[in-house]
């Protein structure tokens, strides 16, 4: 006959649990790190300049508006490239040292202003810098979108950070 083995330590009695009777075989191991300590290093610089060199070219697609490719366009992308980069890896070296509030909070200013800026250079906002009040309009359309986006980014990343975080900033498992 083909049954299961029993498991060491056998089934709990009810109303007792392992981490209330507090043995130490029952604490949780960590997950086995895939990658090595180089490769690591290299993604905390690869990933952000990937991430800023789309973000770039997003930035200069949506200014050009499907028109030509210019020098000042390449330009524009590149530095916007080049900003979303350095940002991106302050936060990620920075922000983990902040309590968990300052910590959401930083990286909801930096979704914000990035997404309010890409939303800045599309066509709509361009084409109606003319004069009056339709660059007012869309100016304030820009500002409260990004300040939405901003808002719901807080709101997961706290909840993320709340929840698995103690409130000095350690890692909680």
């Amino acid at each position: 006959m083909a049954q299961a083995a029993p498991a060491p330590g056998g089934m709990p009695r009810p109303g007792r649990t392992p981490q209330a009777e507090g043995r130490a075989t029952d604490v949780h191991a960590r997950p086995p790190d895939v990658f090595d300590a180089r490769t690591h290093a290299m993604a905390r610089i690869g990933v952000p300049v990937v991430l800023g060199l789309v973000y770039g070219y997003w930035v200069a697609a949506n200014n050009r508006s499907g028109g030509e490719i210019t020098g000042w366009n390449l330009l524009l992308g590149f530095v916007s490239a080049l900003v979303f980069a350095v940002v991106c890896m302050a936060l990620l070296a920075l922000a983990p040292r902040m309590p968990r509030e300052v910590h959401a909070l930083l990286w909801s200013a930096f979704v914000g202003c990035a997404f309010g800026f890409l939303y800045s250079q599309s066509g709509s906002f361009l084409s109606t810098q003319g004069a009056g009040q339709g660059s007012r309009d869309d100016l304030v359309r820009s500002v409260l979108m990004s300040l939405a986006v901003a808002a719901v980014t807080f709101v997961v990343v706290f909840y993320r950070y709340y929840t698995r975080e103690d409130a000095s900033g350690r890692r909680v498992r």
